[in-house]
């Protein structure tokens, strides 16, 4: 079940993932141009790094309303809404200036976990809490003194009464966490090369949370002393450790994550291979020359968590065979292509042509790693995420009908929802790349052979009151129209 669920959430994401591979390769090619002003010194700079930055700074925000979409069981616009206004009220609250407020203390003796609240963990966060409104609150009739406010008007206002349950939690349990992982990286510091692969795998492992920040803090700026960033570009320190908590980055940003990206698209299925080319390929080219990996990881971070755990392990063994051997290297965008050219300017970088080495043999790990796992465990990554459910036949193949056009699948859909059972039977309807996931009430009401004459692949029973219509690519098109029907 949980599973499942994580599964569903990271579809819901793909729609705001799909976006940010672009902005990615936006904001490193201003990066490029401008290196050290970043568009202080070049106009065109500046707006590609601000084009992209726009999408990159709000990525919780981009959560927050894509999962409230993707997981209410009606694509409607309020549940979206609903996200942005959950997402708007907790971190409102949490904010520094909200929180020196309700203490009463300066603003700069506030703890520093509040200044980053705005993170991607609160944004899935507000983007359950309002599906789950959404689901609960969208068919509500209030009495008729209170009539306006029912329906899906009710959903964003319950949606904001929520999380200032869900704030209320947070303003205490926030900063023990964030000072928790803050004081875990100080005693890690102090253990050489294991300290810095341990850093790399909980950095990586933190991501969706966004507590990965916390333990930045510690060791690329100046929280302890640290301020590995700072140090290596002002060319301080000693040659060859300065730069070993940033150095084991390169060979998985630059290297790994896009072999591992080929292997996703080596392994995803050939009706499905040109959407899954056209998600990973651009991630995959964002992690290399920008290093920007969010694009690529939250691509398969939630439906398959266990190579989600592989790749944090790979990145943290990384990092201590890079300060091992004193392999160094630095970044002040991220480790990619354009941030490794940079740092090879800075004479505290020691060996940093060895990192390229240690790259092509992580690019290995990662594509065989990847393969073989995703092969062996049936793991649902882009253009394999059905393939965990069961199954069989003709999936993705395209469905035929008499009709041309958008009546085609008018026709389709009314057809495929009477023989469902229509209203009477049919609770709730959604899509992946592929299939209608529909639940009933009774599976005995449903028609199969009714279903199967509108040329349809197949049908996946996968529960005694969950069915799957395996459409084709233009599943989305069928199913727009169910709603139609519906409504």
């Amino acid at each position: 079940m949980v599973m499942k669920y994580l599964q569903r959430m990271g579809r819901s994401l793909m729609l705001p993932v799909a976006v940010l591979p672009v902005a990615a390769i936006l904001m490193g090619i201003g990066y490029y141009i401008d290196p050290n002003g970043w568009g202080a010194g070049n106009p065109a700079a500046a707006f590609l790094i601000k084009a992209g930055g726009s999408i990159l700074d709000h990525i919780p925000v981009l959560f927050a309303v894509g999962i409230a979409l993707g997981m209410a069981k009606e694509k409607d616009g309020s549940s979206a809404i609903s996200g942005l206004v959950a997402y708007l009220v907790v971190t409102t609250l949490l904010s520094t200036d909200t929180v020196a407020m309700l203490q009463g203390v300066d603003a700069a003796d506030v703890n520093p976990a509040f200044g980053k609240i705005e993170n991607a963990f609160v944004g899935i966060l507000s983007g359950i809490v309002a599906s789950i409104m959404y689901n609960r609150f969208a068919k509500v009739k209030l009495p008729d003194a209170l009539a306006f406010f029912s329906g899906k008007r009710l959903v964003p206002i319950m949606s904001a009464v929520t999380m200032l349950a869900v704030a209320a939690i947070l303003f205490f349990v926030w900063p023990l966490i964030f000072s928790g992982l803050v004081s875990f990286g100080t005693a890690i510091s102090k253990m050489g090369f294991v300290g810095a692969g341990l850093y790399g795998f909980f950095n990586r492992l933190l991501i969706p949370t966004g507590l990965h920040h916390a333990l930045n803090s510690v060791f690329w700026f100046d929280t302890v002393g640290i301020n590995d960033i700072g140090k290596f570009w002002a060319s301080e320190g000693t040659k060859g450790v300065t730069g070993m908590y940033q150095a084991g980055f390169f060979p998985v940003m630059m290297f790994g994550l896009p072999a591992a990206a080929l292997a996703m698209y080596h392994t995803a299925k050939s009706k499905q291979k040109k959407m899954a080319a056209s998600l990973l390929l651009a991630a995959g080219f964002a992690s290399f020359f920008t290093g920007v990996t969010e694009p690529l990881e939250f691509s398969f971070m939630f439906i398959a968590p266990a190579l989600y755990v592989v790749h944090a392990a790979l990145t943290g063994i990384s990092l201590a065979v890079a300060a091992f051997f004193h392999w160094t290297a630095g970044f002040g965008f991220s480790a990619g292509l354009v941030d490794f050219v940079l740092s090879l300017k800075i004479p505290i970088a020691n060996q940093p042509w060895m990192l390229l080495v240690q790259g092509l043999v992580f690019a290995v790990l990662y594509y065989v790693l990847f393969r073989f796992l995703i092969t062996k465990f049936n793991l649902s990554t882009p253009g394999r995420v059905e393939m965990t459910e069961g199954a069989e036949g003709a999936e993705g193949g395209e469905v035929s009908a008499p009709a041309a056009g958008s009546e085609k699948f008018a026709i389709m859909a009314a057809k495929i929802y009477d023989g469902l059972g229509g209203d009477a039977n049919v609770t709730s309807v959604d899509n992946c790349v592929t299939r209608l996931r529909i639940e009933v009430k009774d599976m005995e009401q449903v028609d199969q052979k009714k279903i199967k004459d509108t040329g349809v692949p197949g049908i996946n029973i996968v529960g005694p009151t969950s069915i799957q219509v395996i459409v084709g690519t233009s599943v989305q098109f069928v199913a727009d129209e169910i709603e139609k029907i519906r409504k």
